[in-house]
């Protein structure tokens, strides 16, 4: 995920005070990226693990993405006033010791072998990254010059795409790896005690991984508790809101972003993007289990899930050079056409290749974020920084969409529930088709990419 960046042309931007990067404080940043896009993307593999231990329904699994997605929605506006009161380099050591809490709270919950805890634990884990991604955008762009500022974030996202395309490969060797599925039938015929042993086995393969990762965290935030960074701006305090249009809001006449429907149909867009994209990730691993799909064992499924991500890896650098030669509407139009293409294909055929329909949507996924973020602050001036903050919000949708495609496949089942990320995919299309008409921005604001 990501949140506007520094505007970098506003008044009082003194970029000749900064020589050259801080290369201490550019790599914890870029480790940041890494393990938020690693902790994302593991909950696609600890979602079927919780699934087959605790008997739960689709609706009750995805109850995983509800809670990490939520924190988004709920943490976002604390994170920011914690960034405002302490400072960005402090408020990423606080999240990321939020964020060991979290992870450590694994621990309890697979020793107790109880479904409620392990959502307690994503809690306080995803409210510690909510945190962190509030404040390392704009950190990564006052620990060097401003004229590489963008270098440096695109680098910074790299790494965080590295870490959700290598996440399904460690998750599902450690975690998926090392379990034994029992099929229901089986479950049943064990005693209340037998049962509760079971869990507790199957439960005990995540404690190896989330031990390492708590580790890891605090390593991190005691790294970035320990570079001291020189002042970037003339000024020790890094505390404000560098965001698009901050600066000249005070200067501006009274508006709100409720009157710019490009905006509130570009936040439906974020929110049905990320529901989608979520919604398939969550629910891969299962999908390629299906006797009439497969027939994987979750452990090599999870293998697979790494074509989803990964494609939406590549298509990040392809995206990237396509944009610059094209109009952003057309080519998120077209991309989303062709997923929309995908899912209705993997609907309505079996075997392979509705596997690799569904798994070739990673690549289509992979330009929305960032061309409908654009789309939706384009023009907007001095209300950027609030119309960001609204787009921001609209992750939301990584909470709402998987938990609605879950509670459908429990009535009509996993094969046919993926009908509503199609139907989000035909919003995103439509956004997309209408916007080849609109006439071109009159300035860019910064902001990068999901």
């Amino acid at each position: 995920m990501a949140v506007p960046v520094r505007n970098v042309s506003a008044p009082g931007y003194m970029a000749d005070v900064q020589i050259k990067t801080d290369t201490r404080a550019m790599s914890v940043a870029t480790a940041l990226f890494f393990m938020v896009g690693f902790l994302t993307c593991l909950n696609d593999i600890v979602i079927p693990h919780l699934k087959s231990i605790f008997e739960l329904n689709y609706a009750e699994v995805l109850l995983v993405q509800f809670a990490f997605f939520s924190s988004y929605f709920v943490f976002s506006y604390p994170g920011g006033k914690l960034v405002e009161r302490v400072g960005y380099k402090k408020a990423m050591v606080i999240g990321l010791l939020v964020m060991a809490a979290g992870a450590c709270g694994f621990l309890p919950a697979a020793y107790l072998a109880l479904f409620p805890v392990f959502l307690a634990a994503l809690i306080v884990l995803a409210a510690g990254m909510t945190v962190v991604q509030v404040a390392v955008n704009p950190y990564v762009t006052v620990i060097g010059p401003a004229a590489t500022a963008s270098s440096r974030l695109n680098l910074a996202q790299a790494f965080n795409s590295f870490g959700t395309f290598i996440a399904p490969f460690i998750g599902g060797l450690l975690i998926l790896g090392g379990a034994t599925q029992l099929t229901p039938e089986k479950m049943h015929t064990l005693s209340a005690a037998a049962l509760q042993s079971y869990r507790e086995v199957q439960a005990d393969t995540v404690r190896l991984p989330y031990i390492v990762i708590t580790v890891t965290l605090v390593l991190l935030a005691v790294a970035l508790a320990a570079i001291k960074l020189k002042p970037q701006t003339g000024q020790t305090d890094l505390t404000q809101d560098f965001r698009p249009g901050a600066f000249a809001e005070a200067l501006s006449k009274p508006d709100t972003i409720w009157r710019h429907p490009w905006l509130l149909a570009g936040a439906l867009g974020i929110f049905t993007y990320v529901g989608a994209e979520v919604a398939i990730g969550s629910l891969l691993v299962n999908y390629m289990g299906l006797p009439q799909i497969a027939g994987l064992k979750e452990s090599v499924a999870a293998n697979f899930l790494m074509v989803y991500w990964g494609g939406a890896m590549l298509g990040r650098f392809i995206g990237s050079a396509v944009l610059q030669k094209l109009r952003t509407g057309p080519v998120l139009g077209t991309a989303a056409v062709v997923a929309f293409l995908l899912v209705i294909l993997s609907i309505v055929t079996h075997g392979h290749l509705a596997m690799g329909a569904l798994l070739a949507v990673g690549f289509c996924n992979s330009i929305m974020f960032p061309s409908i973020f654009t789309l939706g602050i384009q023009d907007l001036g001095p209300l950027t920084s609030k119309g960001s903050s609204l787009l921001i919000a609209a992750i939301l949708g990584g909470a709402i969409v998987p938990e609605l495609t879950g509670a459908l496949a429990d009535k009509i089942g996993l094969h046919s529930a993926f009908i509503i990320p199609a139907i989000c995919y035909v919003y995103i299309a439509a956004f997309g088709i209408t916007a080849i008409k609109r006439p071109p921005a009159l300035e860019s604001p910064l902001a990068d990419s999901y």
